[in-house]
């Protein structure tokens, strides 16, 4: 069985600076991005002031917080936003990191046609580079 993500969000790096910095308990980069959003509940953009915070400990251990806010319309067509807040593990030690990567999301929005989903519903990440470039794709976790 297919399965159909309900967003799929395409991440935009172009025009950002990576800010990162490195210490003797291990190192952090934050990676500014934007985008675009098309799903069956939503459609919009990622306001450019989305940040993915990366956080490598001295074991190795990197942990990806990214936390963005999409803009647009949902699948009623009213306008709403989507806050994100994206949360994965990768062990540095394997020699790369392996994709798809998988993360566990947070959804927060002002849409009264998705809160009753979005805020209850679990759901899953995957991150894959496609043609086109990184996009992160979020799946309801099946029961």
């Amino acid at each position: 069985m297919e399965r159909k993500p309900i967003l799929d969000v395409k991440v935009e790096f172009e025009n950002f600076k990576p800010v990162s910095m490195e210490g003797e308990n291990g190192s952090v980069v934050m990676i500014p991005f934007s985008g675009y959003v098309k799903g069956a509940i939503f459609e919009g953009i990622v306001e450019p002031c989305g940040v993915d915070t990366q956080v490598k400990n001295a074991a190795g251990i990197r942990h990806m917080s990214a936390r963005y806010m999409l803009t647009g319309k949902d699948k009623a067509g009213q306008d709403a936003h989507i806050y994100v807040e994206n949360n994965g593990w990768f062990d540095e030690n394997t020699g790369k990191m392996t994709m798809p990567f998988h993360t566990v999301p947070t959804f927060y929005t002002d849409s009264k046609e998705l809160a009753p989903y979005l805020h209850r519903a679990q759901f899953v990440g995957e991150g894959h580079t496609l043609e086109d470039g990184l996009h992160i794709l979020f799946f309801e976790i099946e029961h």
